[in-house]
């Protein structure tokens, strides 16, 4: 999972110590460096925005193009797969274990033991986030080797193979086939989780990167919305077709196996990686619908000259290094900050919720809910760009903490105020609503944003993991804290959102109209400057949160 980087002073990316870009272009680079500022407009100076990203320049780049379009939605497909078969098991529960008891007797002649039929059911659930930890740690070796596009291309014989698997497994009576599949599944979704995201915001223009950063977050929660329709009675929830509804994940897998050689690789990866700028200026020239791509080609070859001049970006490398340290933990904060909301604990609650309130059918409250989900993913891919990245992410957090505080009020008052259930039913949709604000679509995208070429894989693979990880953890644990504490499990959630949203507050930068390199930049210079040294725990990112396009008079 090493990503592309040098020794030295040698550049990897170009022959000749860079030499072959010209003299002139790497002098442009140094010129474009304005010299240190001093006091407060220091401390902001490495995420003030870009000037190379104003005026005519910022409208052409923000240029909506059909091929644009046509390669994030692609790309988004594996988002969607993630999102379908995170929520698919859930519908046919019953009748899988009835599959599984069918099984057991066949083979034993003897009822499977109800420890033995819970254990098989939630090796059945978990072993998914598993397959997942791996696939997403492997991100790296991907990206690097076979490069963006194509390794999503490949991947998808993973899905094939696990959907043949898991829609075949009643056919032969064999529950390994099932728990394979539902692994190997997994697998393919941990990798996804890294692809789409680097993918996207590679080949979207900085104005428009954050909105469709947010189409990954919408394929999820599509795909989790229909699975929910899908997993219904009157479609294919029956003892006949659950097969059918596990397998169909292959359908989208073929769907992206004929759409993706049609899209572009990454310009960024053909530019910096492989050293085709040619090949990059014609995918830039058709993803921006114009061809004056020299800005672009330009900020490229400024990040390939700075990552000439570091060493080789592992793992390790980005915990130890300062330049990379404090990035790294604000992937990892916002990925748990993701996976510890309590969003899962919602809809785990969801149906008993909307039965205590009169609802007779709340399997299709439950899909309201979904739909609601989906609405205001739709409603933030519009936000993000205007209101900012951080700024989304602390409405999100502070809501979704009241909304939380409110229904565990109403949760434990529902047996003596007959009324309360219709406010836990507000609470469920204003959390769901809110949670799709901010911490659903942000934290996948904005790892990226966060790193420069070098190492983002690196640091989308360790953010992947973390995710998959903490949401592993949460599905394990959170049966036992709500046996433990009932409806006041959602206190719970509350100390992580109020954690989770100072955080944000005092150390998250907002990466909004800025390139790569400027955020990444900004780290290192605050570094460099001794404004954030290694040893000193009590920096803060307050000023950096603080983006003021004009300097202090």
């Amino acid at each position: 999972m090493d990503s592309p980087g040098g020794t030295g002073g040698r550049c990897p990316t170009l022959p000749h110590d860079c030499t072959e870009w010209g003299e002139e272009s790497l002098l442009g680079v140094a010129r474009a460096s304005p010299p240190p500022k001093s006091g407060r407009a220091a401390a902001r100076a490495p995420f003030a925005p870009a000037e190379s990203l104003t005026g005519p320049a910022l409208s052409l780049q923000g240029k909506l193009t059909a091929s644009l379009l046509a390669a994030v939605s692609v790309a988004a497909i594996g988002s969607l797969q993630f999102g379908y078969n995170t929520g698919v098991i859930n519908a046919p529960e019953k009748i899988i274990k009835d599959f599984l008891n069918t099984t057991w007797i066949e083979r034993t002649g003897h009822h499977i033991p109800d420890s033995l039929l819970t254990a098989l059911w939630s090796v059945s659930v978990a072993i998914f986030s598993v397959g997942g930890m791996i696939g997403s740690f492997s991100v790296g070796f991907f990206v690097n080797r076979f490069g963006r596009r194509n390794s999503m291309l490949l991947v998808n014989i993973l899905a094939i193979a696990a959907g043949i698997l898991m829609g075949f497994s009643k056919l032969a009576r064999a529950v390994e086939m099932l728990i394979i599949g539902r692994f190997i599944v997994g697998v393919f979704c941990g990798l996804c989780t890294g692809f789409v995201p680097m993918y996207i915001s590679e080949v979207s223009p900085t104005t428009l990167r954050g909105a469709f950063g947010t189409l990954n977050q919408l394929g999820i929660v599509l795909g989790i919305l229909v699975a929910q329709i899908f997993g219904l009675h009157v479609i294919l929830g029956t003892e006949a077709l659950w097969p059918v509804l596990l397998g169909f994940t292959i359908i989208p897998a073929l769907l992206q196996l004929l759409a993706l050689p049609f899209c572009p690789e990454s310009p960024r990866f053909l530019l910096i990686n492989k050293m085709e700028e040619e090949k990059a200026v014609k995918v830039l020239q058709s993803l921006r619908g114009v061809q004056d791509v020299s800005s672009d080609i330009q900020e490229m070859k400024e990040e390939s000259a700075k990552m000439s001049q570091e060493k080789k970006v592992t793992i390790p490398e980005l915990f130890r290094s300062p330049s990379y340290r404090q990035a790294i933990i604000i992937a990892i904060a916002l990925q748990l900050s993701q996976q510890l909301s309590g969003i899962n604990a919602v809809f785990y609650y969801s149906t008993g919720i909307f039965s205590d309130a009169g609802v007779e059918q709340p399997v299709y409250a439950t899909i309201g809910a979904g739909v609601v989900n989906t609405v205001f993913t739709v409603v933030s891919l519009f936000l993000v760009e205007r209101a900012g990245r951080r700024t989304l992410h602390l409405i999100g957090l502070g809501g979704m903490a009241v909304c939380a505080t409110l229904m565990t009020v109403a949760l434990a008052l529902k047996d003596i105020v007959t009324w309360i259930s219709y406010v836990s039913i507000f609470g469920t949709f204003a959390f769901v609503a809110l949670f799709e604000i901010g911490p659903g679509p942000i934290p996948w995208f904005i790892v990226s944003e966060l790193f420069s070429q070098g190492p983002r894989p690196a640091a989308v693979a360790v953010a992947g993991f973390c995710n998959w990880a903490s949401n592993f953890l949460v599905g394990m644990l959170f049966p036992y804290a709500e046996k433990l504490c009932g409806p006041y499990v959602f206190l719970i959630f509350v100390a992580f959102l109020l954690f989770f949203f100072f955080f944000t507050f005092f150390k998250v930068p907002e990466t909004k109209g800025r390139t790569f390199e400027d955020i990444s930049s900004g780290f290192e210079r605050r570094t460099a400057n001794g404004l954030a040294p290694a040893t000193d725990n009590k920096s803060s990112m307050v000023e950096l949160t603080s983006i003021q396009p004009k300097e202090d008079a």
